[in-house]
Order: structure tokens, then sequence, then C-alpha cells
């Protein structure tokens, strides 16, 4: 009878880890930004550069992430006449313990909401996200018939095995440990961009399992994709392989130009590469908003 008593004292103690291990990430997370009275953080907030061209474009951000990490490239875009929309999807922004409850629908009904608020007030408009918001923007490259292009910056649309093994054997991990640690130190190589990041640095089960469907819905989406598109990955990603970056937008039928950058890690809009990324984001808007 012995070990059947021993097993409310374990399963006690593993609660009690967990939750030690949730106040822990949550503080660690407080302790490095500042909180707003809306409960996002200061400078994670989503937002709209007002241009002058009548033209706007939606951009989109990752996952665990924030508009920052598009704030360079709206400001060029902005520079040139563009009304720049860069909204904060759910879950983001505020803590650890939100991300936990983040969902594939809620991250594409919140893009959907985004657009429809650019379609309200644009006729000519242009979609992309970075990473995961890349498979977010696909999906509604795809589902629309008024978008002008879509871009694609480092996309996110297919899981490497060991994120995949990850969100299989979350039931299992996440009973001691809520978050598991991201990996990101790789993605930006700028230790001046790292230290402004906002990212969580970690990822919950919910959040790879939202990750994964996301991704998937997205790169299903690209066949279904009619307007011209670029894309752009770095050559040092460390999220997305090389071979994988390629065969993941390999279903493309549309007009599509695919660049390569180095010197960057996977958020190439604030890595060292973000002026060549700018660049060629501006080059491909001029080709085909004339």
């Amino acid at each position: 009878m012995l070990p059947w008593l021993l097993v409310p004292l374990v399963a006690g103690a593993g609660a009690a880890w967990r939750a030690s291990a949730s106040r822990r990430a949550n503080r660690e997370y407080a302790a490095r930004t500042v909180p707003t009275p809306s409960g996002v953080v200061a400078g994670a907030e989503g937002y709209t550069l007002e241009g002058s061209t009548g033209r706007a474009v939606l951009l989109l951000h990752g996952s665990g992430d924030s508009p920052q990490t598009l704030r360079y490239l709206s400001e060029r875009l902005h520079a040139a006449g563009y009304t720049v929309h860069a909204p904060l999807l759910p879950g983001h922004g505020r803590s650890p313990r939100e991300f936990a409850r983040v969902s594939a629908d809620a991250y594409i009904a919140a893009a959907r909401a985004a657009l429809d608020s650019l379609r309200a007030r644009h006729g000519w408009i242009g979609v992309g996200g970075l990473s995961m918001g890349g498979a977010l923007a696909a999906r509604l490259a795809a589902e629309t018939t008024d978008t002008r292009v879509l871009m694609l910056l480092a996309p996110y649309l297919a899981a490497t095995p060991s994120v995949v093994w990850a969100t299989w054997t979350a039931p299992v991990w996440s009973l001691l440990q809520p978050y598991a640690n991201a990996r990101g130190a790789r993605s930006v190589h700028d230790p001046v961009a790292r230290a402004a990041s906002y990212a969580y640095g970690v990822v919950t089960p919910g959040a790879l399992r939202a990750l994964l469907a996301t991704a998937a819905r997205g790169r299903a989406a690209l066949a279904r994709v009619t307007v011209p598109t670029l894309v752009i990955h770095s050559r040092a990603d460390n999220r997305i392989p090389d071979a994988v970056a390629t065969q993941t937008t390999a279903t493309l039928r549309a007009s599509t130009e695919r660049h390569w950058v180095t010197g960057c890690g996977h958020v190439i809009t604030v890595d060292y590469c973000k002026d060549a990324v700018a660049e060629l984001v501006l080059a491909f808007l001029a080709r085909h908003t004339s």
C-alpha cells in the first residue's frame, strides 16, 4: 500500500514545482519590461503609421514576439508614403501566462480584423509577415480578392523535427515545467537588437500547438495565392534550414521573387540585415504599385 500512499505526495510536489516555475518565468519577463494600464508592456504595442499615398501595408509579427520586430521596416515604408499597420497578436506582449492561452483560430481572427480595418480606409493593400506572421499573411492573401501583394519574411511554414517532438511530448514535460526555453538567442545576431526585444523567450504547449497549426494552414494556402509574392530568407536562419525554406514555398504559383540575405538570424527585420530586407521590400513594392 505504501507506493499508493506516495502518489498524492508526488503529485503535490509536481504541482508545486510547476507553479513555482510558472511564477519564476512570469517574474523574469516582468523584470525586463514595463507594463501599461492596458496590460501590454511598453514598446510591444501594436501601431499604425499613417501614410500619404493612399496605399497601406499590413505587417504581422511572429510567435512569442511583438510588432517591435517590424518597427524599423514600418518606418522605412512609412517614409516612402505607405500607411503601415502592425497589430499585436492575441496573447503577445503581455506575459508568458497569456501566451499559454493562445490559439491558431485567435491568430487568424485578429489578422482578418486588422486587414478589415485597413480596407475601410484604403483601396490598395499589401500584406506581409515575419516568421509565423508570414503564414498568417499567406492565408489572408489566399482568401481575399483585393490584396495586391504578399511579402513573406523568413516565413515559418513548417516545424522542424525538434519542434514537432516538443509539441507531441508537451503533455509530459509540462507536468513539471509549464514553459520551455524557446532557444532564441541565435535568432538575432546583433546584441543591441537582441537586448531590445520584447520576445517572451519561452514557449508553452498551447503556443506550440497554435504555431504548428498556423504554419500548416499557411503553407496549405500558398497554392491559392495569385498575387505577386516576395520571399526573403536568411542563410543563417536558426529556425528554418535552407532546404526547408525552399521546400515550404515550392507550391507558390504566383509571380514570385526570392531573395537570400546574410549576416543575420531568423528575425531578419531587426538584425544586421535589416537594411537589406527593407531595400528589397521597398523595391518590390515600387515594382507593383507603379
